[in-house]
């Protein structure tokens, strides 16, 4: 990296806990050097008991805008002065832009994983997914992937917090667009059983089985993984996680969340540069 700072130079970065793994600011300042831009992309280990007051320091200074990662990203639309429609029905940011000193919260992480699901390969439009977790991930992926056209999406999670807002959003969902969405317990063994028989594709958006944790699996019952699912884990680290390794195993066709980092970085990119990533460089240094 050969980035020269300036008196100039906007800052944005990343806000999560931990961050010292992401491979965000090579994406972002590689990009941004490439462009010619006088930005930098910087990592804050900040978790949610810190938030507020580093979201404060971020308005106070005049940053040009920030990503959210776990466990941020909740949070964080309540502590934006605006949202954008998607935030707002997600319920999570994980792009914020500085417009004038108006924090503005989106979410890209939806059109991240749409756009990974195609780079990969793979058509899900017009059939069935299950979708495991309820948190800012899961609920970003299920909206986007039922206004893009999927033609189902049974979620499984926890009882809890995240299990309880999945109602209302799955009620949004259900409602204003034509895919079907069924919200049921992650400890329902039956019910996912048949629900991953019947999907095209099973998505781990949960944190379960990433670095340090590798050992740690969601999916307990390698019964249900047969050649024809598609098996992606919305985790880049470690790059193939237990439940990839168990997929391929099974002749399952797998891919990881790095390609929805991507995506979802070239869409914040955009937010806050108005340019385009150049994202076939990227994808070719940091990717391949």
């Amino acid at each position: 990296m050969n980035t020269k700072i300036t008196g100039h130079t906007k800052l944005t970065g990343l806000l999560g806990s931990p961050v010292s793994h992401s491979i965000s600011p090579m994406m972002h300042n590689d990009s941004f050097n490439i462009l010619g831009l006088d930005y930098v992309y910087l990592c804050f280990d900040v978790d949610t008991t810190t938030l507020k007051t580093a979201v404060d320091g971020m308005k106070a200074m005049g940053v040009r805008g920030f990503n959210c990662t776990m466990p941020d990203k909740n949070l964080m639309c309540e502590l934006a002065d605006k949202l954008s429609p998607a935030a707002k029905m997600i319920g999570a940011v994980n792009t914020v832009v500085n417009d004038d000193g108006i924090l503005i919260g989106h979410n890209t992480d939806g059109i991240g994983y749409m756009k990974s699901v195609k780079a990969a390969g793979h058509d899900i439009i017009g059939k069935n997914m299950t979708l495991l977790g309820a948190g800012g991930a899961a609920t970003a992926i299920c909206v986007q992937a039922a206004l893009d056209g999927v033609s189902s999406i049974d979620i499984f999670s926890r009882k809890g917090k995240f299990f309880d807002r999945a109602k209302n959003l799955i009620d949004t969902i259900n409602k204003n667009t034509d895919c079907k969405v069924s919200l049921y317990e992650l400890d329902d063994k039956t019910m996912l059983n048949k629900s991953i028989e019947n999907s095209h594709i099973l998505t781990n958006a949960t944190s379960v089985g990433m670095a340090p944790n590798i050992d740690n699996c969601i999916i307990t019952d390698e019964s249900v993984l047969r050649p024809d699912l598609i098996v992606s884990d919305v985790i880049y680290n470690p790059r193939e996680t237990k439940l990839l390794t168990m997929a391929r195993a099974h002749g399952c066709k797998t891919f990881n969340g790095l390609y929805m980092l991507l995506y979802q970085g070239a869409e914040a990119f955009k937010i806050w540069t108005g340019k385009e990533m150049p994202v076939e460089q990227i994808k070719e240094k940091h990717f391949s």
